[in-house]
């Protein structure tokens, strides 16, 4: 039994970005005058290019549409003694496409030049500024200190006499040894809980200067503190090595 074989004849049709285009294209391929179309030759070229693409079954967009009417309508003004309207009609269409043109060859310039295999680059190593912006209020300031404390409200008030007793036998504790004991504190093991570096520290002039010092390092960029409340932590940035 003879098997008879049919080879099947297949071809691609240029896929264009609009009708402007689709013109550019014809007029380079047929070396028509950008300046001076021919519109009936235009025209021609473009209604066989729509029939084509509408017997390879792809939907025309309206807009190519709505140029093949234009050109026909150009064409139609041409077979009038009045060639004023056909030189303007002409001329708006060629300025179109030379901007389009521009615009094209500038779009492939700036794809060219950036590139994926230009532009993708090792991750930089950006350091992460510290600068503190924030400010707070005298409460913001005390509820910190609280949380240092482990306390949810402030002591009571005192009496006077017991005030002035406590000021006088009070020692007095700097906030530059404090500086040196939080940075010390924060050397080997780089971030602690803020209950953990004020425990121990049962005298009020110790607390109060440990905390300016917590407050201090901060404001140098020398100490982060993250979280909120009783669950923040102290950490030691680069710039307190």
């Amino acid at each position: 039994m003879n098997m008879e074989k049919t080879e099947t004849l297949s071809y691609k049709l240029d896929v264009f970005e609009g009708p402007l285009d689709l013109l550019l294209n014809l007029i380079a391929k047929n070396k028509l005058n950008i300046y001076d179309i021919p519109i009936a030759e235009l025209l021609e070229q473009y209604m066989a290019q729509i029939h084509e693409m509408q017997a390879a079954d792809m939907d025309v967009a309206s807009e190519f549409l709505e140029m093949a009417a234009r050109l026909v309508h150009i064409k139609s003004v041409s077979l009038l003694p009045k060639k004023e309207e056909e030189a303007a009609l002409k001329q708006e269409l060629t300025g179109q496409l030379l901007e389009y043109q521009q615009c094209k060859e500038a779009a492939m310039r700036l794809r060219e030049r950036f590139s994926l295999d230009s532009i993708v680059r090792a991750q930089a190593d950006i350091p992460a500024d510290l600068t503190y912006k924030r400010h707070h209020k005298p409460q913001e300031l005390l509820s910190a200190y609280l949380s240092m404390l482990g306390k949810k409200k402030p002591p009571e008030p005192q009496k006077p006499e017991d005030t002035i007793s406590k000021l006088i036998t009070r020692r007095v504790v700097s906030v530059a040894s404090q500086i040196v004991f939080v940075l010390r504190s924060l050397w080997k093991k780089r971030h602690v809980s803020l209950k953990e570096l004020f425990r121990g520290k049962n005298d009020p002039s110790e607390r109060v200067a440990a905390f300016l010092a917590v407050l201090e390092l901060v404001k140098d960029k020398r100490l982060r503190v993250d979280g909120d409340g009783e669950d923040c932590e102290i950490k030691l940035t680069n710039g307190g090595e």
